[in-house]
């Protein structure tokens, strides 16, 4: 059956479609503009150029440039198959010309497309898992802003008051709070432990006196003024309260991404898991699409992971494995997180963990057996649609 491939160079304006038959022929070769009448009507040539036979639809990305044409490929049941911009630049190597364009590119992905048989579908997603995988997308951001924040913070208050940076932890509320009241050495002399354990206890601080002795202990050990020290102090405060304030972003963030996760049918069995919580939970749950429908087995869950080992033999050395290049970060680890919470808590993991240490494993290496065999456990609960249990359920007699 003759077939055409249709490859989609996606950008943020305009997208170059090229179109190939069974035997690499250009058919096609069109930039159009991100709009919707313009998709509309790109998709009715190709059909149209195709003449009733079948088409597949290769793209680099799965989501925010391209989603308008994604939605509507998937809209009129077309074939789309998913090539990462890094194979793409990797084939670019075997082809001829050294120039970059638009256009080359999209002849690559689908003269890729039309050879290669190892690249994966796009499904459309369950509603739930496409709110969730906007909603964990945002927690993700608003967590590398909150981790540049702390290192701001910490940057800046180790230029003033080293010895106040060492002891506290800015990943805690509690100083934070001190921070946005008292900066300096000088001020916080000051105050002293009476004053400032009430400062902070009317701020509802845990462990109010320990900390105020703390940030006193190290005011005492400083009597100098650094230069600028006024103005530090004042980028101290404005950046310890935009750590608060991301902190309670994703709070908020959190409440949504929970309220969202129980909703779905398959929550409680992945929740029932040990070390998946209601925020991994959600990120599987977008990362998969809702469902394991687009994996034929668990090895190739693992495989997309990233926790299953690929070989790399060469001559006389068998035998070699190595991680993966290819596999989905977040997925991954959704699976390692987990893995390593549920050592300290499921004493099924910890007995798998503290047997992969016996054989010689390093940390990280156990951590990871144990999330590739997380992947089974999961896969099973999935499909028997049953929930975790530590210990079996004992079998009664007729």
């Amino acid at each position: 059956m003759s077939r055409m491939w249709a490859g989609i160079d996606s950008g943020k304006g305009h997208h170059h479609c090229l179109a190939l038959d069974s035997s690499g022929k250009t058919l096609l070769s069109r930039r159009v503009a991100n709009d919707e009448p313009e998709l509309l009507k790109l998709i009715g040539d190709v059909l149209a150029l195709a003449g009733g036979e079948q088409v597949t639809w290769a793209i680099d990305m799965t989501g925010g440039e391209p989603a308008l044409l994604l939605a509507l490929l998937i809209n009129h049941g077309q074939e789309v198959l998913y090539i990462p911009g890094r194979l793409v630049n990797r084939a670019s190597d075997g082809y001829r010309g050294e120039g970059k364009t638009d256009a080359r590119d999209a002849y690559v992905i689908a003269d890729q497309a039309r050879m290669r048989r190892d690249l994966r579908p796009i499904r459309p997603g369950d509603e739930i898992a496409i709110e969730l995988k906007l909603l964990t997308g945002r927690r993700g951001d608003l967590v590398e802003d909150r981790t540049r924040a702390v290192n701001r913070l910490r940057g800046t208050l180790l230029s003033m008051f080293p010895a106040l940076e060492r002891a506290l932890d800015l990943t805690n509320t509690g100083p934070l709070k001190l921070l946005a009241g008292y900066q300096t050495p000088g001020s916080i002399r000051r105050a002293g432990t009476a004053r400032l354990t009430k400062w902070l206890a009317n701020r509802k601080v845990r462990n109010a006196r320990s900390l105020a002795e703390t940030a006193v202990e190290a005011a005492e050990r400083q009597h100098t003024a650094v230069p600028g020290e006024k103005t530090i102090a004042k980028l101290v405060h404005t950046l310890a309260a935009e750590v608060m304030a991301l902190n309670g972003q994703i709070s908020e963030m959190d409440k949504l991404i929970e309220g969202r996760f129980r909703e779905h049918e398959l929550a409680d069995i992945v929740q029932s898991v040990p070390g998946i919580g209601a925020v991994l939970g959600a990120e599987f749950l977008a990362s998969v699409g809702g469902s394991l429908d687009g994996f034929d087995s668990a090895d190739a869950l693992a495989a997309f992971a990233g926790v299953a080992p690929a070989p790399r033999d060469s001559g006389k050395v068998s035998g070699n494995l190595h991680r993966p290049n290819n596999y989905h970060r977040r997925l991954q680890r959704v699976f390692y997180t987990s893995a390593l919470v549920s050592v300290q808590f499921d004493p099924n993991s910890r007995k798998f963990y503290d047997r992969k240490r016996a054989e010689g494993k390093k940390h990280v290496q156990a951590v990871l057996a144990l999330a590739r065999r997380r992947v089974n456990v999961l896969w099973a609960l999935i499909r028997d649609r049953r929930c975790y249990e530590v210990t079996p359920a004992a079998i009664t007699a007729a």
